[in-house]
């Protein structure tokens, strides 16, 4: 399975193994899963950047890929209607290469400094995005981490390894029924 995303995927600051994508496939062998989880995040990704290198990170055999994007383009003020076009080419993209693969998007926030209307706006095209693409929604990747600061590292933004295992169990509510589903 991939992992695609920003910072918040790549595991900025934590060692590789303490982010939440290898925390999942810890998870998935607990549970004896047969999935081996590819990690592919960037730091200061954005959903352009993405897909400018999304036919390259599908060239492997995936059965199940996790979407984290847009963070960096809701800290940009990116216009929401460029943020939800290029996650709709990304789902298409990954279902053109891979048509069997289920798809996961994850919610992301925009930070209130950007106005009511803008955070409002881009919360709602991430269940926009999925219903017209089909992708599953999970629940944003920072519930119960973002804005606590004995959870997060000095920047405020970016979980220390305590959060990183509350976001390893957001993502892992969502994520293990598609799995079963999809592997057994």
């Amino acid at each position: 399975m991939l992992f695609i995303g920003t910072s918040l995927t790549a595991g900025l600051g934590l060692d590789p193994d303490s982010a939440y994508p290898q925390l999942i496939q810890e998870k998935i062998e607990a549970a004896h899963l047969p999935f081996a989880v590819v990690n592919a995040g960037v730091s200061g990704e954005t959903t352009a950047g993405l897909l400018r290198r999304l036919d390259w990170l599908l060239r492997g055999n995936f059965d199940v890929v996790v979407v984290e994007s847009g963070a960096n383009d809701g800290l940009r003020g990116t216009p929401v209607a460029t943020v939800r076009q290029n996650l709709k080419e990304i789902v298409s993209g990954i279902r053109s290469a891979h048509p069997a693969a289920r798809v996961m998007l994850v919610q992301m926030e925009a930070p209130p400094n950007l106005g009511a209307a803008y955070t409002t706006a881009f919360h709602a095209l991430y269940g926009d995005v999925a219903r017209e693409t089909g992708a599953t929604l999970m629940p944003f990747l920072l519930q119960g981490v973002a804005g606590d600061r004995s959870l997060n590292q000095g920047d405020g933004i970016h979980p220390n390894q305590r959060g990183e295992h509350i976001v390893a169990d957001n993502v892992w509510r969502s994520l293990e029924p598609v799995l079963r589903a999809a592997g057994g």
